[in-house]
């Protein structure tokens, strides 16, 4: 029953943006997609950094199991998506990348509290700045290290990171207005998901859902072996695990019709991944808890 209060709260908001496409109603998911991505979710980044309570050692030590952990789940699918001949530009990022912000945010702040809430974060930075350089280098061929400049997510991160270094704090009624814009971020996030998922149009499922089997299991056993070879804290340890082993990110379905990648493929492991990820990410931290 603890597990089922963490993990159901983050499916039921997912499923009410599934069900509100589904009844007709309008849902503008570009503007509300940007307003989470360049208000919302920036704002909780930098105020979880600013107050974060955890040494700037700790955090450096999380830095590099997400490095680790995404360049060592890269490296084991490289070899196994061309033994299965499929399309590395098609398959290789969706793989790789997980639902860091809109599945990963919550289930660490449910999970593990406002600690743990923290150490996400810090993951989540870790995946944008490798999502939006390497990831999209593995999608269209070539890279675009200009869009990590562009990206509020990232400004977010360097500043909260340099408050937290300086141990500055805003004033409080920046903070706040800060705190206020930041809580709407995870609900907005679930719900956009939920909206994405209701309109994805996808075939292949059961070839999909093989392959997000192999990626739930590759992930969090990648992660569970980076954390115990770094030795993380308990908690620094279960929200790399989690995070990790989040399903596959919609902006990997997005990246994918935009640079013309299968976008049908990356459609199909989004949902079916997404779909593993109830049961899957139960019992993974009913071990972990």
């Amino acid at each position: 029953m603890t597990v089922l209060g963490i993990v159901a709260p983050v499916f039921l908001l997912a499923g009410v943006g599934f069900a509100w496409v589904r009844l007709g109603f309008d849902y503008p998911l570009q503007f509300v997609t940007r307003l989470a991505m360049t208000l919302a979710l920036p704002c909780l980044i930098f105020t979880a950094l600013m107050r974060a309570e955890a040494d700037l050692a700790a955090l450096a030590e999380v830095t590099l199991a997400a490095v680790l952990a995404h360049v060592g789940i890269a490296a084991l699918l490289l070899p196994l998506l061309a033994a299965l001949r499929l399309d590395l530009r098609s398959y290789l990022a969706p793989l790789t990348f997980g639902n860091t912000g809109n599945l990963g945010l919550p289930l660490a702040l449910f999970a593990f509290g406002q600690k743990g809430l923290e150490i996400a974060v810090v993951i989540l930075a870790v995946s944008i700045i490798l999502m939006f350089t390497v990831g999209i280098r593995m999608v269209a061929g070539h890279g675009a290290w200009h869009r990590m400049l562009r990206e509020p997510m990232i400004w977010a991160t360097c500043l909260g990171g340099l408050f937290l270094w300086q141990g500055w704090q805003t004033p409080p009624v920046i903070t706040n207005t800060l705190d206020l814009a930041g809580q709407m971020a995870i609900p907005l996030m679930l719900i956009t998901l939920g909206v994405a998922m209701a309109r994805l149009s996808v075939a292949r499922l059961g070839h999909a859902m093989a392959l997000s089997v192999v990626k739930l299991i590759l992930c969090a056993g990648i992660a569970w072996g980076i954390g115990r070879a770094l030795d993380l804290p308990p908690v620094a340890f279960g929200v790399l695990v989690v995070q990790m082993a989040t399903p596959v990110a919609v902006t990997s379905y997005l990246l994918a019709a935009k640079y013309g990648a299968d976008d049908e493929a990356a459609a199909g492991l989004v949902l079916t991944s997404t779909l593993l990820a109830a049961p899957g990410l139960a019992l993974l931290l009913a071990l972990l808890l």
